[in-house]
């Protein structure tokens, strides 16, 4: 049984070689560029500046397009009503910051406890979820900026005038929205279709837990376009309901590809390019009879894939499925009311979230007490460096602290030449137009190149406010830098759970939900129909449930890989378990697929071995700090549906053997 390696990158070619994870960082990743992101930036972010001019009040155009700033940051998302989120939400949260940061501006020590006391409630917020994170951060950035910059007063200009800039760019994102409505959500349905046409192309090769991870990823995000959706609209949408039942039928044919994979040879050609097709169907929305041309199924696999695959084209190109009969339990999410209890309740309640919300008041306590101690000039960057830097849910603190102190410095060159060699005025506008642009075509690139990209913009805004010019250059690098160091001694070494890698109990947790699994999987079925799909859908929420916390897995390991020793060594090490708890969950899927078409189902006796093993195994896990990979032992020989888990579940113990 084999492993899958480690990422590449991990060796040092030469002593004298950068460590891995920081050239994984400065590598510039390889998403394309988002052309309408990069217009909206230029033009969001210069035509305040150029009524500002028109009325001579720059400042009050600088801050309209600081506010924008933070919005062209937070749009990321694709379908308009999260845009609406993204953007709306994060603005409000940043007015009431720069509100509070400026009615505390020039008190000293009541500054200080201001900002610490709002870091910890930044903190706590950003804990309950992306849009909750993103506007924790604004609520902090903002509020940072009131307190350490003299705004224009009374007290509510400043915030009204950022609050505009974001709206602002919330308006440039949503002309499209009569147009391509629902465009976002159909793309999702029909990406996943296609990312699983790959993953069955891949089926029997050594590419396919690769495709079979794309296609997980593909289909949560289609799942959250669609659900979250539905859960705004009042009433059933037939665009909706149409788009979930191309979503829902999908999921057989997810469910029969680990089948398929475990014949250990491709599947015939005519199977994924039959999906590619009905991935262009649903893109363009066309219905008619299914034409499909499919060799003879002869295996409980075959069968199950041509049985999912007939039955997928059927529902694709139906023009109005029964809204009655669209299956939403396996994700809708509760009302927006219920959402926002349920938020408050768990932020209050976890230990996470009180522990980051700790964090960030220590490093930002520790920032204002210095800079209001030790004479530092433009002294606020560096709060901001470290609300910036700490921010573990945007990836490792550690190297997000070394990148950052990077790409400012390569900020620095392109402001030093702005400042020096542009007069301040209308040449701003233009010049305003190029940097902004650059802000979303360089985030696609990496978290070193944003930070590069926004350097710059910051300091012409900054000079539109304070009028310094060059001399901005050393302070902002200075500060920089003193940011870096207090995160990443007070927020990263002083915190055991920083270097010390999570993905073990996290990892032993959904080994459990394996179990459980296991357990939905083959357990005894009831005897009523109503029963019988009432254990159908359980068991596809398990389904749904285990390969989403398998994705978050990854994406924690990811994290843990980027950081020095002895993090990286230890998420390394603990990769190859990772591996082989995907594989028995997709064993464990192959298997019951089988059994619903035509295989013997396993004995109650050999499940209850099976999830005893599996409980054993996350003990294992949890009371190993590093796992020793063993020689892997020859599984003890058996037969019957389950015989590729036991494989599997072989394997993965003597991951976990000392």
């Amino acid at each position: 049984m084999s492993t899958e390696q480690i990422p590449s990158g991990r060796t040092r070619q030469h002593p004298l070689a950068p460590p891995a994870w920081l050239l994984k960082g400065l590598r510039p990743g390889t998403a394309p560029i988002p052309w309408a992101a990069v217009l909206r930036a230029a033009v969001a972010m210069a035509a305040p500046l150029a009524v500002g001019f028109a009325l001579d009040e720059p400042e009050y155009g600088a801050l309209v397009s600081m506010g924008a700033l933070s919005g062209v940051i937070g749009d990321t998302a694709d379908a308009y009503r999260m845009r609406i989120l993204n953007i709306a939400i994060p603005q409000l949260f940043g007015a009431v910051g720069v509100a509070l940061g400026t009615l505390v501006f020039g008190h000293g020590w009541l500054a200080v406890g201001a900002l610490t006391l709002i870091a910890l409630i930044s903190g706590m917020i950003s804990s309950i979820g992306t849009v909750a994170s993103v506007s924790g951060l604004l609520f902090l950035l903002n509020a940072v900026v009131g307190a350490g910059l003299p705004l224009p007063r009374p007290w509510w200009t400043a915030p009204l005038l950022m609050t505009a800039g974001g709206l602002f760019v919330l308006l440039l994102t949503l002309l499209g929205w009569p147009l391509r409505g629902r465009q976002p959500e159909r793309a999702a349905v029909a990406a996943t279709y296609r990312a699983l046409a790959d993953n069955l192309e891949a089926a029997g090769g050594p590419a396919y837990e690769e495709r079979r991870h794309q296609v997980t990823q593909a289909l949560n995000h289609a799942y959250d376009l669609v659900l979250g959706r539905r859960a705004r609209v009042h009433g059933r949408s037939p665009a909706l309901v149409r788009m979930l039942a191309q979503l829902n039928v999908v999921i057989p044919l997810v469910e029969a590809a680990p089948a398929a994979h475990l014949r250990g040879r491709p599947l015939p050609p005519e199977i994924p390019a039959a999906v590619r097709e009905l991935a262009d169907a649903v893109e363009e929305g066309r219905t008619g009879a299914p034409v499909l041309d499919l060799p003879a199924a002869h295996t409980p696999a075959e069968r199950a894939v041509d049985s999912a695959l007939r039955h997928a084209a059927s529902i694709v190109h139906l023009a109005e499925p029964d809204p009655y009969n669209v299956d939403d339990r396996l994700g809708r999410p509760a009302a927006l009311r219920v959402r926002a209890r349920r938020a408050v309740r768990d932020m209050m309640m976890s230990r996470a979230s009180w522990r980051y919300g700790l964090r960030l008041a220590l490093c930002i306590g520790l920032a204002q007490c210095l800079v209001s101690l030790v004479e530092v000039e433009r002294s606020y960057w560096v709060a901001l460096t470290v609300t910036f830097v700490l921010k573990p849910d945007f990836g490792s603190v550690f190297s997000r602290a070394v990148l950052r102190a990077l790409g400012t410095a390569a900020g620095l060159v392109i402001a030093a030449a702005v400042l020096s060699e542009v007069p301040r005025g209308w040449w701003d506008v233009p010049v305003m137009m190029v940097l902004a642009a650059l802000i979303p075509a360089f985030s696609a690139k990496g978290y070193a190149f944003q930070t590069a990209a926004i350097t710059p913009v910051i300091l012409l805004l900054s000079d539109l406010l304070n009028h310094q010019g060059f001399d901005l250059i050393r302070p902002r690098l200075l500060d920089s830098l003193i940011g870096c160091a207090i995160t990443l001694v007070a927020g990263y070494l002083l915190w055991p759970e920083s270097w010390r890698t999570r993905i073990g109990d996290r990892l032993a947790d959904t080994v459990d939900d394996a179990a459980r699994y296991v357990e939905r999987a083959f357990g005894a079925q009831p005897q009523t129909e109503a029963g019988l799909q009432a254990a159908r859908t359980a068991r596809l929420q398990a389904r749904r449930r285990i390969y989403r916390e398998l994705s978050g897995v990854r994406s924690e390991f990811q994290r843990a890989l980027t950081e020095p020793p002895p993090t990286g060594a230890r998420a390394a090490a603990w990769w190859p378990l990772v591996v082989a708890v995907e594989r028995i969950v997709d064993a464990t899927t192959a298997a019951r697929v089988r059994v619903n078409h035509g295989a013997d189902p396993p004995s109650p006796a050999e499940v209850a071995a099976v999830t005893a093993q599996l409980r054993s195994l996350a003990e294992a896990v949890r009371t190993n700090e590093t796992p020793v990979n063993a020689p892997l032992k020859p599984p003890s020989p058996t037969s019957g549906v389950l015989s590729p888990l036991h494989q599997e579940l072989a394997a993965a113990r003597a991951l976990t053997h000392r």
